[in-house]
């Protein structure tokens, strides 16, 4: 028993040295072959270096050949391309020099030609004293004493035969003018044919229904005071069935405030918010429509090349009234008049025609000078680069400068004509709208003030003030200053009252 465990001992003992013997020696043969692939390896990477070596040498010869190639024939571009310049700057320097030879031929012939002609005026000059020494004695005159003679005998002469000229014409002058001058006038007013219309300072609104006033009316009021503010416009609700009247001085707030007021009704949606979306909606469009009815006032008197701040101006007269009578049609009545004048006299029809048309453009011309209407007219055509005509036209349409040209002349006629037709005008309306353009002037001189509307027929003063530059203290003091202003400069029945709002507007977006 004890000799099979020795037994079983060294068998596994042996085992073991042998299995150990196995793997040292299988390890060093692994060896071995990884050494001898690694030196395989190693050659061939040298002799793939040594090949790419030569590969990139031979195409960097390839290059330097190449670029030395190019090189050269570029130099040889450049060498013909000098050759070729300094064959044409040779050729050009063989005709300066032709020239140069004829030039001293011709200067020299000149020099010829000047000496023979000194020599034959001192010969006649020669000549011709002998002649008049020898005429002076035979008159018994000097050739100063002869030449005033004839000349005061030519001023007698000349003087005689103008003067009966004249006074044949100023006596058919007297004849014809006045039966001419009228016949002319007669017929250019005849051929007008314009209507006469009236503005006024109201416009009504049909309502689908009565229960609409209180939807515009608003809880406790708030839309219709939200649409009053926003448009600077008096809205009547009275007992009128299904209907409310816009009452503004101001045609362009009027029409805002109904187009407005229209699309809300169409709508539905009446609260201050879609009050105050509509209204800037429509003040964009009207700009729109007063641009476009400038360009159809010229399209239609056939003027063209017109600045686009005359066409802006133009396009507001469309919706400006002067005693009651639309001042876009009085401009475009007066440009057919004076166009039919100025054919008649034999004028220029185009400068009468455009002078005519803006003569009246300083009506329309957004400004806060105290200047009339000439003055700003006058000054707004000069920026516009018009014709020193059409300038002087639109200043001395009432006399505030000479007229230097008969255009201006022909406007201040065709704008009397057109004023002066029965119906054209109304007084009272323009000194209404003249009282209320005052009031709101007065409150735009103070700082802070951002809108001014002139409401109740001027009546009530409503002014929007700028809530970041005024506090509610400065806004009550300033409510005093304008009040007293009023009184001091304007002459009213009854009392005004001016009424100052002050917003303020926090505005964030949750997103």
């Amino acid at each position: 028993m004890i000799l099979q465990i020795i037994i079983s001992v060294v068998l596994f003992a042996v085992a073991i040295i042998l299995g150990w013997t196995i793997r040292w020696l299988y390890a060093k043969f692994q060896l071995s072959s990884t050494e001898q692939r690694a030196i395989r390896i190693l050659e061939e990477a040298k002799k793939e270096a040594d090949a790419q070596k030569k590969e990139i040498l031979l195409e960097a010869k390839e290059q330097v050949i190449r670029e030395q190639k190019q090189q050269e024939k570029e130099n040889r571009e450049r060498r013909s391309e000098i050759q070729h310049l300094e064959r044409r700057l040779l050729s050009k320097e063989e005709q300066l020099n032709k020239k140069a030879e004829a030039t001293d031929r011709l200067e020299k012939e000149l020099v010829a030609k000047n000496t023979r002609l000194d020599e034959r005026s001192k010969a006649l000059e020669d000549v011709e004293q002998k002649y008049r020494e020898e005429l002076e004695k035979i008159s018994g005159l000097t050739a100063e004493q002869a030449k005033q003679l004839i000349i005061d005998s030519l001023q007698t002469e000349a003087k005689r035969d103008a003067q009966a000229i004249i006074s044949k014409l100023e006596d058919d002058a007297h004849l014809t003018a006045e039966k001419r001058a009228q016949e002319i006038l007669v017929t250019t007013i005849q051929r007008l044919a314009t209507e006469v219309t009236s503005d006024i300072t109201i416009t009504s609104v049909n309502l689908p229904n009565d229960e609409m006033k209180g939807r515009i009316i608003g809880r406790e009021g708030r839309n219709i005071r939200s649409l009053e503010t926003l448009t600077g416009v008096d809205i009547i609700i009275d007992d009128t069935p299904e209907a409310v009247v816009i009452s503004c001085f101001d045609p362009i707030r009027r029409e805002i405030a109904r187009i407005a007021l229209e699309r809300l009704i169409l709508d539905g949606r009446i609260h201050p918010g879609r009050i105050e979306e509509i209204v800037q909606k429509v003040a964009n469009e009207i700009n729109q429509v007063i641009y476009e009815e400038g360009e159809k006032a010229l399209f239609d008197l056939g003027i063209h090349n017109m600045h686009p701040d005359g066409i802006k101006a133009l396009g507001r007269l469309y919706f400006r009234s002067s005693y009651g009578q639309n001042v876009l049609q009085h401009s475009k009545e007066v440009a057919v008049i004076a166009g039919m004048l100025a054919s008649e006299v034999d004028a220029d029809i185009e400068v009468a025609k455009r002078a005519a048309l803006l003569h009246d453009i300083g009506k329309g011309f957004a400004t806060d000078s105290d200047k009339n209407h000439a003055e700003i007219g006058y000054e707004l055509v000069k920026r516009m680069n018009e014709s020193p005509k059409v300038v002087n036209a639109v200043a001395a349409h009432h006399n505030d400068i000479e007229p230097n040209c008969i255009e201006a002349i022909i406007v201040q006629i065709a704008d009397a004509i057109s004023a002066a037709r029965p119906g054209a005008r109304r007084e009272t309306i323009d000194n209404y709208i003249k009282r209320l353009q005052n009031l709101e002037e007065i409150a735009y001189r103070f700082d802070g003030v951002e809108k001014v509307y002139a409401i109740q027929a001027g009546r009530e003063l409503r002014v929007m003030i700028n809530n970041e530059k005024l506090s509610d203290s400065d806004t009550k003091a300033l409510g005093r200053e304008i009040a007293k202003t009023i009184e001091d400069e304007l002459q009213y029945p009854g009392k005004i009252r001016v009424t100052l709002i002050r917003e303020t507007r926090i505005v964030e977006y949750a997103r």
